[in-house]
């Protein structure tokens, strides 16, 4: 099942064409050789919009990865750091120019914020005497176009950020990635929050979008609805074992901004290969949205067709047709046999690993626990997992963040469980009682009826995790658009920690058949098909399960959508961006 084609999705590269042009106009503002430290997380994202080669012809000399730990740099005389707004970056950074004074080496020093720069940042220059020898400037680098319907912020601290220790400066930053977006897209008509930091996002955006209004286009208008959604209204989706092609290669690899590496184990060869996963691969665009049972199949018929089409130039008779033959399609046969080669590979891998280590155990018991069956049976397993490793007492922290979360719950036993006896007997029982994820599965149908599903041609969204759940953020998406907001939600909403909210932005006159003008004289929009354009952003991270049960819905009901995300998470990352480093 492929991916929504192109057709009907706003040109997102204008995106990334605004942040290269913003961001080599920063650099030639240090005119002349520079060397460029880049905050390693940047690099990636970076990489996405502006390239080496357009780094050596603004006069950069030497780029290095950032790094804290190091006292001193050696480099030309002068140096860009371009780096997130951190307290401890900012430390190190003035270390590294205290070093250069102590041995009389003069150079100039910029560093550019990314997104912004904070004041708290600012304060740490000036406390370690520095200030007077940077200057600071700002690169808004907020949306990356992952794909033609994916747009990330490569955030992945926002989730520990916001709902652990309620630091709300992200909030800035994915307020104006929207203003921004509606900046080249034009305004979005409706707008539904669902969570709390889903309603500060839209606060503070309307409030700087009012604040500029004399500089909004209401001429053009391509996204006809805005969905915003916290990752704490849904801990469980991101948890679940990822089982299509594209959520398996990110668990089983990792992607980074939309980027895989493969090692030798999958290429057969001694170097690695990297790819960039999206839908200008022909190959992967064809299998990446598919259940993995699905995949191997497909890919194993690929390359018999891939064979067939290479044999044809035994059949070739002239010199002409050989010559035509090898112009036209000897370069692109390669080129896809390379590519279906490293798919397959990659599949082999995760069949490997897949098939041994008890995952098929480990599965059934995720999916009973997501029925709420077969209790004791899941605690046992979990037990003999437990004992099966070791946990220090660096994790009590680790285990107190994931508890002010809600993703891990302390039962009450109660004064009368004095015994270990009663103690078990006390906790079974508080199991058992009802969750609100229980309650939001039987009033939302998250868990199919039917054993019966067809992977290979769903009907489904829960065919995403072989038909055994269905991810609920993906289904309040569909609710909320099948009734056209909240109205009769209420007992599924009065479950969803944060609330929700919604506006509508469309002014049509009473017939429906002219535009309203608007307070400075404008033609405000009507619904048009453009209202099947459809952005939902997640707060806190997205798995490519979600993504893919969207691309689904899309093609169900005849929407498209349009995903972006603080970060692209699966169930490990997601997990380690709120553990506790143990110190060094």
């Amino acid at each position: 099942m492929a991916a929504p084609s192109g057709k009907g999705f706003p040109d997102f590269q204008r995106l990334k064409i605004l942040a290269k042009d913003e961001f080599t106009s920063l650099l030639d503002q240090m005119p002349g050789r520079k060397d460029l430290v880049i905050d390693g997380e940047l690099m990636k994202p970076l990489d996405r919009i502006a390239s080496v080669s357009l780094l050596k012809q603004r006069g950069v000399d030497k780029i290095f990865k950032f790094d804290s730990s190091l006292k001193s740099m050696h480099g030309c005389e002068q140096r860009i750091y371009l780096v997130r707004p951190r307290m401890t970056t900012m430390k190190a950074i003035a270390d590294h120019i205290n070093s250069d004074r102590n041995i009389n080496f003069k150079r100039k020093y910029s560093i550019i914020f990314v997104p912004r720069k904070l004041h708290t940042c600012l304060s740490v220059l000036e406390y370690e005497g520095v200030m007077g020898c940077v200057t600071v400037s700002e690169f808004q680098l907020d949306f990356v176009p992952l794909d033609k319907d994916v747009l990330s912020l490569e955030l992945p601290e926002f989730l520990k950020s916001l709902y652990l220790e309620n630091d709300q400066t992200w909030i800035h930053t994915v307020a104006k990635s929207l203003i921004r977006l509606q900046a080249l897209s034009g305004e979005i008509g409706h707008v539904y929050c669902i969570g709390r930091g889903a309603k500060m996002v839209n606060d503070l955006m309307n409030f700087l979008m009012k604040r500029n209004s004399s500089e909004q286009d209401f001429s053009r208008h391509e996204i006809g609805s805005l969905i915003l959604i916290d990752r704490d209204v849904d801990y469980v989706t991101p948890l679940c074992s990822q089982l299509t092609y594209e959520g398996l290669l990110d668990e089983t690899f990792g992607i980074k901004c939309g980027t895989i590496e493969f090692g030798p184990e999958v290429t057969g060869k001694q170097q690695s290969a990297k790819l960039l996963l999206n839908s200008d691969d022909a190959i992967f665009e064809d299998v990446r949205n598919r259940h993995f049972s699905n995949v191997l199949g497909y890919l194993s018929s690929k390359a018999k067709s891939l064979q067939q089409d290479f044999d044809k130039r035994h059949g070739l008779k002239s010199v002409g047709d050989m010559k035509d033959f090898v112009a036209n399609e000897l370069r692109r046969l390669k080129e896809q046999k390379s590519v279906l080669a490293n798919h397959i590979g990659a599949c082999e891998q995760i069949l490997g690993k897949k098939t041994k280590g008890g995952f098929e155990d480990y599965l059934q018991t995720e999916h009973s626990l997501l029925e709420g069956s077969g209790l004791r049976e899941n605690v046992n397993f979990i037990e003999e997992l437990i004992f099966k490793q070791s946990h220090g007492f660096e994790q009590l922290v680790t285990f107190s963040n994931l508890k002010s979360l809600g993703i891990v719950t302390e039962q009450e036993t109660g004064s009368q469980a004095g015994t270990p006896l009663n103690k078990v007997a006390s906790g079974m029982a508080a199991m058992t009682r009802r969750s609100t994820f229980q309650s939001l599965c039987k009033k939302l149908s998250l868990i199919p009826k039917s054993d019966d599903i067809d992977l290979k041609n769903p009907t489904d969204m829960s065919y995403v995790f072989s038909g055994a759940y269905t991810p609920l953020s993906c289904k309040l998406v569909e609710q909320v658009l099948t009734r056209g907001g909240f109205t009769g939600m209420e007992e599924i909403t009065k479950y969803l920690p944060g609330g929700v909210h919604s506006e509508n932005h469309v002014k049509v006159s009473k017939d429906h058949s002219t535009p309203v003008k608007d307070k400075s004289g404008k033609s405000a929009r009507q619904d048009r098909p453009v209202s099947k354009v459809v952005l939902v952003y997640f707060l806190g991270g997205c798995t490519y399960s979600e993504i893919t049960a969207l691309r689904f819905l899309g093609k169900l009901k005849g929407y498209i959508f349009v995903i972006a995300t603080t970060a692209i998470i699966n169930s490990s990352t997601m997990l380690e961006s709120v553990m506790e480093k143990p110190p060094i």
